[in-house]
């Protein structure tokens, strides 16, 4: 084969670069790690480089539209998740994420389910029974972090964590779902994730009696 035809080939058999991820207030290129921003009013996850997120990473900056995403990790262990809460909360499966939606003015629930991340609504009362069930309710931040609850094979967890994560955590739960409750395998991606979560979590200080 000549030489110009081996240089012509080779860049058929040469596989592509991957897309560089770019910050999506700015187009600065991201290299690994980075933080994200919610866009409030489209309830979205935005890319961000570091002089966008610390813009941002105040109250008021982007005329209250964009929201950076903070990093705090905490949970209760002393929360006791029982039958009658979780029924309370209408959830039909033992893993879910509630959030504060400030558009809407009402908190939300969202669980992981064949078809991706569903949501719904919060039963009457749900969100104050929360409140006196654990202090992490009362400690949310509107739109960026998720209170995270898992009732799973006798196993429970009560978190404050970025909403990016929960979506994250949702997400991957999908990918790996089989039949009504997920299966083996979500179960055993759940168990890896738990264990990680309370490596780097804090625990919330308990309200006096």
């Amino acid at each position: 084969m000549s030489a110009p035809a081996a240089s012509g080939l080779r860049r058929f058999l040469t596989a592509p670069a991957p897309p560089v991820e770019r910050c999506e207030l700015c187009g600065l290129a991201l290299a690994g790690e980075h933080r994200h921003l919610v866009d409030v009013e489209r309830r979205s996850l935005a890319c961000a480089c570091p002089p966008c997120t610390l813009l941002l990473d105040r109250d008021g900056a982007g005329e209250g539209r964009f929201r950076a995403v903070p990093q705090r990790y905490l949970t209760d262990p002393q929360v006791q998740l029982g039958a009658g809460l979780w029924e309370s909360l209408g959830i039909p499966v033992g893993v879910a994420f509630l959030l504060h939606n400030s558009v809407s003015g009402r908190p939300l629930a969202v669980y992981p389910s064949p078809a991706g991340p569903t949501e719904s609504d919060l039963g009457p009362g749900s969100w104050e029974t929360l409140e006196q069930a654990t202090a992490l309710a009362g400690l949310l931040l509107p739109d960026v972090e998720a209170l995270l609850l898992v009732r799973v094979d006798g196993e429970e967890l009560c978190a404050l964590v970025p909403v990016d994560t929960a979506y994250g955590l949702v997400g991957q739960l999908r990918q790996h779902w089989h039949g009504f409750d997920g299966g083996p395998e979500v179960r055993a991606r759940l168990r890896e994730f738990l264990a990680g979560l309370r490596g780097r979590a804090g625990v919330a200080e308990r309200r006096p009696a």
